[in-house]
């Protein structure tokens, strides 16, 4: 795993042009300690048996503004579920770093006492890091679903870095990088179910990214889903119906996969 303690990515230069701590807060949060900090994250469980859905959220949003419709919408799919907060957001505490962050997914489900094999990742855009990450800590979980997803995240952090009064270079980025967050690789050892879900015209993030992340995955079980419309911020807002419906098909075949394994 990387080294979460030296990374240049954790630099101001990097993650302070990339991580946008949001100051939203929910009222009930589930605090979970992490080296350094303390996660304000948000637990529903509506059946400690059932499968929970952990979700990572973009970089200029904050779990309360999923809370509580995107919990009520998972909980009419008979999921529980976990969002985790990141450090500098909402009542979060620490500092907002790239690569710090890495085990934060790990450290939420384990203080949640989740066992991996009941849990769906969900990452939504730079939640996609963290969510393949969790997937590639904890291989047994049951599904991933990446919305919105990043493939090589060097290309997003390059656009908005700010490396001008460092001794940081364009390449050292790229280098670091491929270490902390080579999906190439992470995604090779991926065996379980991954739905991906990415809007044709996104704006930030373009579909090849989409592409690159399921040509990658080594999962028999893997479903790309293209929406005509929409973009970046709004492919949920445009596709509902259809969104939703891929979402119930891909927990269905999740919990039919775990019965007949059982």
């Amino acid at each position: 795993m990387a080294d979460v303690k030296q990374s240049i990515l954790d630099d101001q230069a990097v993650s302070g042009r990339y991580l946008f701590p949001q100051s939203r807060c929910v009222a009930d949060p589930f605090m979970v300690k992490v080296d350094g900090a303390e996660l304000a994250c948000y637990r529903r469980i509506i059946d400690p048996v059932r499968f929970t859905l952990v979700h990572f959220h973009g970089n200029g949003e904050a779990v309360a503004d999923y809370v509580p419709w995107m919990a009520n919408e998972l909980s009419s799919l008979g999921l529980n579920s976990l969002f985790v907060e990141y450090r500098q957001y909402g009542d979060s505490t620490g500092k907002a770093k790239l690569v710090a962050m890495l085990g934060d997914g790990e450290a939420a489900v384990s203080a949640a006492g989740i066992v991996p094999d009941k849990v769906i990742a969900f990452g939504r855009s730079i939640g996609s890091l963290y969510a393949i990450e969790l997937a590639t800590r904890q291989p047994t979980i049951a599904g991933m679903i990446l919305e919105s997803g990043i493939a090589d995240p060097s290309e997003r952090f390059l656009k908005y870095a700010d490396l001008s009064s460092t001794s940081i270079s364009a390449n050292d980025v790229i280098a670091e990088a491929r270490r902390a967050f080579n999906h190439r690789l992470k995604l090779s050892s991926y065996q379980n179910p991954l739905l991906i879900l990415h809007a044709e015209h996104d704006n930030l993030v373009d579909i090849s990214h989409a592409e690159r992340n399921y040509e990658w995955s080594a999962s028999p079980q893997k479903t790309i889903v293209r929406f005509p419309v929409g973009d970046h911020n709004s492919i949920m807002q445009w596709n509902e119906r259809e969104y939703f419906k891929a979402l119930r098909d891909f927990v269905n075949m999740v919990m039919v996969r775990s019965n007949i394994r059982q």
